[in-house]
């Protein structure tokens, strides 16, 4: 399905990741919270908030704004945004503490499931005339100990060279610069696509509002999103930046990790190339 709107809106990027994650619950699952931490979490958060009205002051007409922008993201469908752009790489942190293997980073908004599936050797699906700089992204996965494993699931998606992704721009073809790669024997994959572009987020609704009143940016370095999958091993999520990339020491999100950084070198067919492995561990 393709539209001729150019540019994805706040409020249409909002709705379409808030139904993308309600859609996703049977592969997130839903957590067994007992009373007590329940009891114990909401309670710190709430004492965060209170201490800080206390230490800065807060007035009635600021509470009442605070208040109205709040109902202002719910209404828009931006709290998927808000909280993987402001929160999620807190929680990746956290998760990563007792986890072995690749780095994760934050899976972000934009992920949609059940994709195309292809060969270890692949063009990334996109469109005939599909702008920006070739790029061929390979490597292995491997369990901790090196065994190659064969059969695994790359789940591959990122923006394209203006920085939008298919799915939240009217004007992208479902599916474009998505795809689930399959490893082949060895472990190994070869995923020919074109080199994406840093993007701000959505900035039209009341995240953009917020980012605006703090003097905050509201950009995000150009990076690849990977989910990599192997049966009887963890998941790693993360995404993968580019050496000397704007906004990569700047980003919005927080996500970027020196480890996560590619660095690819032109072939000299003006086609890039990168490597990157990935250790799973097993379950």
């Amino acid at each position: 399905m393709t539209t001729t709107q150019d540019s994805p809106t706040a409020a249409g990027s909002g709705a379409s990741a808030s139904d993308a994650f309600k859609a996703s619950k049977e592969r997130r699952g839903d957590a067994a919270v007992a009373p007590e931490r329940v009891d114990a979490v909401i309670s710190a958060i709430l004492k965060g908030v209170h201490d800080t009205i206390r230490e800065h002051q807060v007035s009635y007409p600021e509470f009442q704004a605070a208040k109205a922008w709040l109902m202002e993201v719910g209404e828009t469908g931006e709290w998927p945004l808000f909280m993987d752009v402001f929160v999620e790489h807190v929680i990746e942190e956290v998760a990563a503490e007792e986890q072995q293997g690749t780095k994760g980073s934050i899976e972000g908004p934009y992920y949609l499931p059940d994709q195309v599936r292809l060969g270890s050797t692949c063009n990334l699906p996109r469109r005939v005339d599909e702008k920006g700089t070739p790029l061929v992204f390979q490597g292995q996965v491997r369990a901790l100990d090196g065994t190659p494993l064969g059969g695994a699931e790359v789940d591959i998606w990122h923006a394209d060279a203006d920085g939008y992704y298919s799915g939240f721009a009217p004007h992208l073809p479902e599916g474009n610069l998505r795809g689930v790669v399959i490893t082949d024997a060895e472990g190994r994959f070869a995923i020919s696509t074109v080199q994406p572009a840093p993007y701000q987020i959505p900035a039209d609704g009341p995240t953009g509002k917020l980012i605006e009143a703090a003097g905050w940016h509201p950009w995000r370095p150009a990076h690849l999103h990977v989910m990599v999958r192997a049966e009887g091993h963890r998941t790693v999520t993360t995404q993968l930046y580019f050496a000397g990339g704007e906004w990569l020491d700047s980003d919005v999100a927080e996500a970027t990790k020196p480890e996560l950084i590619l660095d690819p070198v032109d072939d000299g067919t003006g086609t890039r190339r990168s490597s990157y492995d990935f250790d799973l561990e097993a379950l």
